[in-house]
């Protein structure tokens, strides 16, 4: 008989109805859904926020690093071109190529093609959008990335020599403008100043407004390229 009472309280209950979590029998979320949802939302912001971090510190560093190491490279450049320039001092007097009439670096400096150098390579700086010159060919009638002091004398450790191309060819006294500031020609090898070669061999750097005087006088005249 209790078998039989207890089956037919069981028929009359009827079938039990499952629910799934966060939702309630009316089939709408509950707050506990809202809040799984809204914290599993602010996770995935957190995520692409580290990695647009990553992306900008990684690309951002490797701009800058790029940046340093042809500025680098481009002193090195000036330093083996010291090279050519000393001995061919050391055939003419001291005296550095001076070109009567050169209105322009190149014209100068294309009396070290092929006898004193023939890698033409060193006068592109790595910094620059110039483009390369086939080895040991005249450099008078092609464009290069530096500007000369022609009428120089070796030796003077205060006398600069060559440097990254300058936004003029005027003379330059400490805190005047000498490269690009803004990465927009002229004087734009570099975007954070530039290099300086000097005539007793040593090198420099100097940030947009000049960092020492750069002067010159009847005798010595700057030649952009």
């Amino acid at each position: 008989m209790n078998r039989r009472f207890g089956y037919k309280n069981s028929m009359k209950r009827g079938p039990r109805l499952m629910r799934w979590p966060g939702v309630n029998s009316g089939g709408k979320p509950t707050l506990r859904a809202h809040a799984q949802a809204g914290s599993g939302l602010l996770q995935l912001l957190f995520v692409i926020a580290i990695i647009l971090l990553v992306f900008v510190l990684y690309w951002g560093g490797s701009a800058n690093n790029q940046a340093k190491s042809k500025k680098l490279m481009c002193r090195e450049n000036l330093e083996k071109l010291y090279i050519p320039l000393q001995i061919y001092a050391n055939e003419h007097n001291d005296a550095f190529p001076d070109k009567p009439g050169a209105q322009t670096s190149e014209e100068a400096l294309d009396v070290l093609v092929p006898k004193y150098n023939t890698d033409t390579d060193l006068f592109i700086c790595p910094g620059s959008k110039d483009q390369p010159i086939p080895s040991g060919e005249s450099i008078a009638k092609r464009k290069i990335s530096y500007a000369y002091y022609m009428g120089r004398r070796a030796g003077n450790a205060s006398d600069a020599l060559m440097s990254d191309a300058q936004i003029d060819t005027l003379p330059k006294t400490t805190g005047q403008p000498i490269f690009s500031s803004d990465g927009k020609p002229p004087g734009n090898n570099h975007k954070s100043g530039g290099n300086f070669l000097f005539s007793d061999g040593h090198t420099d750097s100097s940030p947009p407004m000049s960092s020492f005087l750069l002067a010159t006088n009847s005798k010595v005249v700057l030649l952009n390229p």
